[in-house]
């Protein structure tokens, strides 16, 4: 997963200009059907039972993990193709902190439940 400008803004804020940041309390992860960028945008995922999930993460080295599975709602019309997720600091609106492509698109469709099983969601720092 890459960061997002705001990310990358607060980061070299609080580490190089000596700036307080302060982390979200909860992270929640949020479905795209179509690619969000380094500002946003994107298409963020709508329909019946859709809303942003907390998502908790280990940090070991220079990787952070999901701690434990993350199962959305059971989707109660066709969501779409989930092609990327994003990491967001707020349950609606907020930051885009982290986006990403999926390894393989998954179509939602009424009665599905979308989860993201332990271990599987990383974000790394080269």
């Amino acid at each position: 997963m890459s960061f997002s400008n705001y990310l990358e803004t607060e980061i070299l804020d609080h580490v190089f200009g000596g700036n307080a940041y302060t982390a979200p309390t909860t992270h929640y992860l949020a479905l795209f059907t179509a690619a969000p960028g380094e500002t946003g945008g994107g298409t963020e995922c709508t329909g019946t039972s859709y809303a942003r999930t907390a998502v908790t993460f280990t940090v070991s080295g220079n990787e952070a993990t999901n701690s434990a599975a993350v199962e959305f709602a059971t989707a109660g019309n066709n969501w779409g193709t989930i092609t990327h997720v994003g990491v967001f600091d707020a349950a609606s609106s907020g930051n885009l902190m982290a986006y990403g492509t999926l390894t393989a698109s998954k179509a939602v469709e009424s009665g599905d439940v979308f989860r993201v099983p332990a271990g599987d969601l990383d974000i790394t720092l080269d």
